[in-house]
């Protein structure tokens, strides 16, 4: 009798730089909190571009679009025999970045409105409202994937000094490629229905 087919986890990894920043998210796991790319598994009957975008909305509350594959990643940890992952990292932009100005980050106007009413004095109104470059950490009120404490941004030192924290070496190894400039073409991976 033959040994069973091996087959790896099939995983995809958002890369998503701003303004310096790298957008991780915080989860817990077996070996407490840890340090992600927006990342998950390949669903059944999905694409690999299609399980990017749902897993950062899933993580994140962000929307993406995928620009570039930066690489495809092998790995098998070592307190786990038997386990393999095989990562897609995608190179993404928050797709909403597409329909404003650049340097402009969105505002919630409803939720603004919300939280300013509840705080606002009687016979008071809003007079300004104030553009901003930063970007939040997570979209406001958005219901994460169970294990997900949170998402925020880091900048790569910040990546790097947290690196004892990170789920697995392939987080810090997917931002080193995206800063080295290695893009591949969406194109390179076709999905058939």
């Amino acid at each position: 009798m033959s040994d069973p087919i091996w087959k790896p986890n099939t995983t995809v990894a958002v890369v998503l730089e701003h303004a310096g920043r790298y957008l991780l998210v915080e989860e817990e796991t077996d070996d407490g909190l840890r340090f992600n790319q927006p990342a998950g598994h390949l669903d059944h009957g999905e694409s690999l571009l299609q399980a990017c975008v749902r897993e950062a909305r899933e993580e994140t509350g962000y929307v993406v679009r995928p620009t570039a594959l930066v690489g495809i990643y092998q790995w098998s940890p070592p307190t786990r025999p038997g386990l393999s992952y095989l990562r897609f990292a995608y190179a993404a932009d928050l797709a909403s970045e597409l329909e404003r100005p650049a340097g402009v980050t969105l505002l919630n106007l409803t939720i603004a409105a919300e939280l300013a009413a509840e705080a606002q004095p009687a016979g008071a109104t809003i007079q300004n409202l104030a553009w901003s470059t930063e970007l939040a950490d997570g979209v406001v009120g958005a219901q994460l994937d169970a294990g997900i404490v949170r998402a925020v941004w880091l900048s790569y030192a910040e990546v790097r000094a947290c690196q004892d924290r990170h789920r697995s070496p392939l987080v810090l190894q997917c931002i080193d490629d995206y800063r080295a400039g290695r893009r591949y073409p969406l194109e390179l991976i076709r999905h058939y229905d």
